[in-house]
């Protein structure tokens, strides 16, 4: 497939040195979410694509592994460039597969190409350690390995984000990788590939299997005894389901799964500056994001203002095609994602919830759904129990900071969560006590490539970016030394 712009997208799975397609011939349909037309046909992988797709990894492994992190430095920087090279390009793939706003598009291949420059950087950074045993009999030597071959399967929702995050670390440490993207958007993946190609990655370093059989594709995978590590963001129930499987040859697992994000504001927050962050935490990619503000939980004295004000902001978004670079918000992936967000606004509606505004879906083709605002939203109304995934803002009371935390860590998941107050020292005690891995203070984006994103509870185990993320794809290694 040619994209209308200047860069080409494969539509074969990358195995080893070829382009090639699938073993059975076989392809799926990739659909534009704005107008529901297909708009490329890419090889479906099977099982024996799957086990090729990792003799190729295990095979380029040993050399890869043993080049110098300056020359692996290299080529992820090239990376870096040639995608701020093509970055309109890429843009435009994104939306035209995905179907989010053009600007949302742009800031994520952004974000996307700066895990290559940072792992361009922490390639050469995988430090270990020498020092004396307390019992001076020795010396003890530690050191970080490559952990071997890895298996990254990644969801739809940032196809080029969620991709670099995983595949750069992993090039860093010296691990060959196969690359499972979502069904939904394999054509930003593929993109992906090309790259990396044309940066200079040697042959069978990076594997990519576009498939509609994930489930099988990724078990056969998971059964070679070669493959060493599995990094899976997506739900929480596949998550367990792949936890599982691991489970049976003990494969090294970092699991990004789902979000019940809270978003607190407390009387003295700058209110402006609390709607500010509360349009880019819910609003980012459409609220299609594990990171979104699923929950607004606000000071009973200002909860009026604070949700006439985001009221008003969200009902000013203009909803239409990504490719219109007017439009702010775009569709939903597809028809089962909007059906699920329109029916969590009718069931809390119907618990007793206020509806503000949106809350209609429009006629007409592409899966569209307006921004919504909800009010008065009871606790155990299902928009505040279930990851949202849409452009819908649910906002409920508090009278105290005991009660904020107490709402905020009542959910299962432990990703992420949004403070707004002027009180420092609040903050920070608001902060500590809530139970997840990120806590935007006063701010509405916590993702970044030099910091360690992830949850706790079941939102995940490890942690991707920083330094903490270079480690997830090493062994370490203890030498007992005597010199």
């Amino acid at each position: 497939m040619k994209h209308s712009l200047s860069i080409t997208v494969p539509d074969e799975l990358r195995i080893g040195a070829l382009w090639r397609p699938a073993q059975d011939g076989g392809t799926f349909a990739v659909a534009d979410p704005a107008t529901e037309l297909v708009i490329a046909e890419v090889a479906n992988g099977t099982e024996q694509d799957a086990q090729d797709a990792v003799d190729a990894a295990a095979t380029a492994l040993p050399h890869w592994a043993a080049t110098a992190p300056r020359f692996r430095s290299e080529i992820l920087r090239r990376a870096f460039e040639l995608m701020i090279e093509k970055s309109d390009d890429l843009a435009s793939l994104i939306v035209a597969e995905n179907g989010k706003a053009f600007a949302d598009a742009r800031s994520e291949v952004a974000y996307a190409a700066e895990f290559f420059r940072w792992y361009a950087e922490e390639a050469v950074r995988a430090l270990g350690t020498v020092q004396m045993a307390p019992s001076g009999a020795n010396s003890i030597m530690v050191q970080h390995q490559p952990v071997g071959v890895c298996v990254l399967v990644t969801p739809w929702n940032f196809p080029a984000a969620m991709a670099t995050r995983k595949i750069a670390p992993a090039l860093a440490a010296g691990c060959t990788v196969v690359l499972k993207p979502a069904s939904e958007t394999p054509l930003t993946a593929l993109a992906m590939a090309q790259i990396l190609v044309e940066a200079g990655v040697p042959d069978g370093v990076v594997n990519v299997l576009p498939s509609t059989r994930s489930g099988a594709v990724v078990q056969t995978m998971l059964g070679d005894d070669r493959v060493r590590k599995l990094s899976f963001t997506g739900s929480t129930e596949v998550g367990r389901v792949l936890l599982a499987e691991a489970s049976r040859s003990v494969v090294n697992c970092s699991m990004e799964l789902g979000g019940n994000a809270p978003f607190l504001i407390f009387a003295d927050a700058d209110l402006e500056e609390a709607v500010a962050g509360a349009m880019v935490a819910k609003m980012r990619n459409g609220g299609e994001a594990c990171t979104a503000a699923n929950r607004f939980y606000v000071e009973e004295s200002v909860a009026d203002e604070f949700s006439r004000l985001l009221a008003e902001a969200m009902a000013a978004l203009s909803v239409g095609p990504g490719s219109d670079t007017a439009n702010d918000v775009g569709p939903l992936v597809n028809q089962s994602s909007r059906d699920k967000v329109a029916s969590l606004v009718s069931e809390s509606v119907a618990a007793g919830a206020t509806l503000v505004t949106g809350g209609v879906v429009p006629k007409g083709a592409g899966w569209f759904y307006p921004p919504t605002v909800l009010t008065n939203v009871p606790d155990g109304a299902p928009v505040m129990r279930e990851e949202i995934f849409g452009p819908v803002a649910p906002i409920a009371t508090f009278g105290s900071e005991e009660e904020a935390v107490a709402k905020a860590n009542d959910t299962e998941y432990g990703l992420v969560a949004y403070v707004y107050t002027q009180d420092l020292a609040r903050g920070i005690r608001v902060a500590e006590a809530l139970e997840v891995g990120m806590v935007g203070l006063n701010r509405g984006v916590v993702s970044d490539p030099a910091a360690p994103f992830g949850g706790q509870k079941q939102s995940g185990v490890g942690r991707e970016g920083g330094h903490e993320g270079l480690l997830d794809y090493m062994e370490t290694k203890y030498i007992a030394l005597q010199w």
